[in-house]
């Protein structure tokens, strides 16, 4: 019996979505921790079907919806419900307004995605991507539970709920993992990408959120500079330094 080749990237997908639900579940029955993880799993599962869909050439326009639907449930809904569950709750009417601004941004990042997903070639990410974004959240957690025993400095938790929903809806630009290393950029990426697994891999309760912190202040770092030498451009007529130049999202899965 032949089997579609699109089965096999649907699978992580459809694993995807268990875990989402799975977080959501463990958030409301107070397993914080356990939340988080499968939260991570589903990250783990939505970079595994986008590669496999991409070496298997079973790309499609379905495989991109659904990918879109399951990072909704997984990186949308179910962060703002572990994190509204551990101290939303207690800052009264903003509580919903908090949560809600996170998973409408979410959402918006993900149609955006999905509107500009056109072409084969891998692109820099046009605003924060959803899964990023859900696993700074979660990895925080797991972070504040593993030194502290509990969530700590809470109101960054907080302030990362509001930035992070403010990148996912703009144009900063961040780099996305390249399908070919052809470049000395993409080596150098490919470099760094391989330490930051390893560290992940020895201590990913310790090291997993600074990382992942640090991606995400490189791509803000970076848009401050080439704001900076528009700016320069404006005044002076000519460009100061390189600059960054953005590009839209590829098909690939976020």
């Amino acid at each position: 019996m032949q089997v579609n080749r699109g089965m096999i990237p649907g699978i992580f997908t459809m694993g995807n979505v268990v875990c989402g639900f799975f977080a959501i579940l463990s958030a409301f029955d107070g397993k914080i921790t356990a939340a988080c993880w499968f939260v991570l799993l589903a990250g783990f599962l939505d970079v595994l079907d986008g590669k496999v869909a991409r070496l298997s050439g079973s790309t499609s326009r379905f495989g991109v919806e659904l990918d879109s639907l399951a990072d909704f449930l997984s990186f949308g809904v179910a962060p703002a419900v572990i994190v509204y569950v551990i101290k939303l709750h207690e800052l009264g009417e903003w509580r919903w307004i908090l949560s809600v601004v996170y998973i409408i941004a979410a959402a918006y990042r993900l149609a955006r995605f999905n509107v500009l997903a056109e072409t084969d070639e891998k692109k820099d990410f046009m605003g924060l991507p959803v899964p990023m974004a859900a696993i700074g959240l979660v990895s925080f957690v797991i972070f504040c539970w593993e030194v502290w025993g509990k969530l700590e400095y809470s109101e960054w938790l907080i302030t990362m709920i509001v930035l992070f929903a403010f990148l996912m809806v703009s144009q900063v630009a961040y780099d996305a993992v390249p399908d070919r290393f052809s470049t000395p950029r993409d080596r150098i990426k490919l470099a760094v990408l391989i330490l930051a697994g390893v560290a992940v891999v020895i201590k990913p309760r310790l090291l997993l959120f600074p990382i992942v912190a640090l991606y995400i202040l490189y791509g803000m770092i970076i848009e401050g500079f080439r704001l900076f030498n528009a700016g320069v451009g404006r005044v002076t007529g000519r460009s100061f330094g390189p600059g960054k130049t953005r590009q839209i999202d590829s098909n690939d899965d976020e």
